[in-house]
């Protein structure tokens, strides 16, 4: 868990820290040329790729655990059920 929390930081430290150099490179060079704009569509599509990928693993992730909650949450109620099967069968009290 603290591993998990470790990453996302991590992962929001570094796309903060691109976000601004892409910020500054924009405003640094108000004349860019075609090998800079370029340049700036590779990193944009970079950054929006890695984005995509790091939202489809966090949501991924994020669904297994829903998915498993549940699969407890009827486990459960099924032990439950059981139980209450056995008190009015007399089994046990």
């Amino acid at each position: 868990m603290e591993m998990q929390r470790q990453r996302q930081q991590k992962t929001v430290i570094f796309v903060s820290v691109a976000s601004l150099q892409i910020i500054s490179c924009l405003a640094a060079d108000p004349k860019s040329t075609s090998s800079s704009k370029k340049a700036f569509a590779v990193v944009c599509t970079l950054l929006g790729l890695i984005i995509f990928v790091l939202l489809s693993v966090f949501l991924f992730k994020w669904w297994q655990k829903k998915k498993r909650e549940d699969q407890q949450a009827r486990l459960l109620r099924l032990f439950e059920e059981d139980d209450d099967l056995e008190v009015e069968l007399g089994l046990r009290d």
